[in-house]
C-alpha cells in the first residue's frame, strides 16, 4: 500500500504552521504576545505598524492555530494560544542563534558591555533563595501584572531613570526584561552601576523563566557568572 497519499496531506498541515511564521512581523508579534496578551492598537504601537498591518498578521496567525482572542469590551484582545506556541517561538530563537552567524554579529553590534557578563538562572534561583538579591522587572507594566518572578519590582522602562533611583542600594541588584534580545535590563544595570550600585542582568528573561516554571525543566542558558 503507498503512503503517498497520507504524505500529501499531512505535510501541508505542517507547512500551514512554517508559513505562518514566515514573516519578521508575526514573530515579533508572538515574541510581544509571550510576554502578555494586548490588544491591536497595543501591538501596533508597540511595533510601529499600523492597525490595519498588525491585524492582518494576526488574522495570519489566527488561522494557524498560534493565537486566541477575545472582546474586552470594544476591543479585541489577543493571547498565545498555548504554552506550546511560547516553547515554540522560544526553540525557534534558541536554533536561529545556534545556526545563523549573522545573530551573533547583530548581538555584537548593539552590545551593551557596560552591563557585564549576565547571572544565570540558576544562579538567580539561589541568590532568591537565600534572600540575597533584589529583583527588578524593567518590562512594561502590563508584562509584570501578566507574570513575574516572585519578589520583583515593576520599572516600567517609560519610568526608568526616576524608578531606578529609588531602588534600596543594600545589597546587590538584579534587573531582568524579556530576553536576551531586549535591552531594557542592560539599560537598568548600566545606569545602576553609574551610580555605584552593585547590579547585574539575568541570562534569558521572563520567557524562559516561566517556562522553566512551568514544566521544571531548564530552557537553554549559558552557566555565566561575574
Amino acid at each position: 500500500m503507498s503512503h503517498r497519499p497520507f504524505k500529501q496531506l499531512i505535510y501541508p498541515q505542517f507547512a500551514r504552521i512554517a508559513q505562518a511564521l514566515a514573516s519578521d512581523r508575526r514573530l515579533e508579534l508572538l515574541d510581544l504576545l509571550a510576554q502578555a496578551p494586548r490588544h491591536v492598537e497595543a501591538l501596533a504601537a508597540e511595533t510601529e505598524m499600523s492597525t490595519a498591518n498588525v491585524s492582518q498578521h494576526l488574522q495570519t496567525l489566527r488561522a494557524a492555530h498560534l493565537v486566541d482572542s477575545h472582546r474586552d469590551g470594544t476591543r479585541v484582545v489577543y493571547r498565545l494560544a498555548g504554552e506550546d506556541v511560547r516553547s515554540l517561538w522560544l526553540l525557534l530563537r534558541t536554533v536561529a542563534e545556534e545556526r545563523l552567524p549573522e545573530i551573533s554579529r547583530i548581538v555584537q553590534q548593539f552590545d551593551t558591555t557596560e552591563a557585564g557578563t549576565p547571572l544565570s538562572r540558576g544562579e538567580v534561583m539561589r541568590l532568591l533563595t537565600q534572600d540575597e538579591i533584589t529583583v527588578l522587572d524593567v518590562r512594561p507594566a502590563i508584562e509584570f501584572a501578566s507574570g513575574h518572578i516572585p519578589g520583583a519590582i515593576s520599572i516600567d522602562p517609560a519610568e526608568m531613570t526616576l524608578r531606578l533611583a529609588k531602588v534600596p542600594r543594600d545589597r546587590p541588584v538584579l534587573a531582568y526584561c524579556r530576553g536576551a534580545f531586549c535591552h531594557f535590563a542592560d539599560e537598568a544595570v548600566v545606569l545602576l552601576r553609574a551610580e555605584g550600585c552593585e547590579a547585574y542582568r539575568m541570562d534569558g528573561g521572563w520567557l524562559e523563566w516561566s517556562i522553566e516554571a512551568a514544566s521544571g525543566v531548564p530552557a537553554a542558558e549559558g552557566d555565566r557568572r561575574p
